[in-house]
This record gives C-alpha cells, sequence and structure tokens, in this order.
C-alpha cells in the first residue's frame, strides 16, 4: 500500500480528476493549500516597492491505494497536471503501512477499496 500526495496548480484539479476517474481512482481527498516551491512566489509591486516570497495557492491530492494503482495514479496526476511550465507540482510516495475503515474495522488492502 502507497499513500500518494500531489501538490498542483489549482486550474488542473478537475482534469486530475477526470483522468483519476477513468482509471478507476476514485478515494482522493482534496485540500487547498499555500506554498511556494523553486520560483520562491511571484513577486509583486505594493505601494510603490517590490514585495517577494508570497505563497501561491496550490490543491494537495491525498490518495491511499494498493500496491497496483500506484503507477495508473502517478500517470492519472502527471497526464492531468503537466502544463510544461514552472510551478506544476510535486508527487510524493510514501510507504503505508497500515488502513483501517472505521465502519467496518476492516484492515490494509480491503480497507482503501
Amino acid at each position: 500500500m502507497k499513500y500518494v500526495i500531489a501538490v498542483i496548480q489549482p486550474d488542473r484539479v478537475d482534469e486530475v480528476l477526470r483522468i483519476l476517474e477513468e482509471k478507476e481512482i476514485h478515494l482522493v481527498t482534496v485540500t487547498n493549500v499555500l506554498g511556494r516551491g523553486r520560483q520562491r512566489g511571484i513577486a509583486e509591486v505594493y505601494r510603490g516597492h517590490k514585495e517577494g516570497g508570497r505563497l501561491l495557492r496550490k490543491v494537495k491530492l491525498e490518495i491511499a491505494v494498493n500496491d497496483e494503482f500506484v503507477k495508473p495514479t502517478v500517470e492519472a496526476i502527471t497526464e492531468g497536471a503537466r502544463t510544461g511550465h514552472i510551478g506544476d507540482g510535486k508527487i510524493f510516495i510514501l510507504d503505508l503501512e497500515e488502513t483501517i475503515r472505521i465502519r467496518t474495522g476492516e484492515t490494509d488492502g480491503i480497507a482503501i477499496g
């Protein structure tokens, strides 16, 4: 089991979710977040002087998947989020030690679905 975390541009969320749905990956948590990467935010002029290092709006997707769904998940996120410009985002893949479905008590791969 893996826990896939992706941080992407807000305007790419619908496309990523559409492709995930096509690949039968349905269990996704989406959170609006602020952050900055290599571009260090956007410099803005405010009251006549330049201010840099602002935090940018991003969206974080969190997806728990069984091992056979890791590759399709990464492909869907990459395909849907890539514009070719700086700030397209990042994908992190972590080992998922245990999963428990609260309602039934099912564990691990069965709990993910």
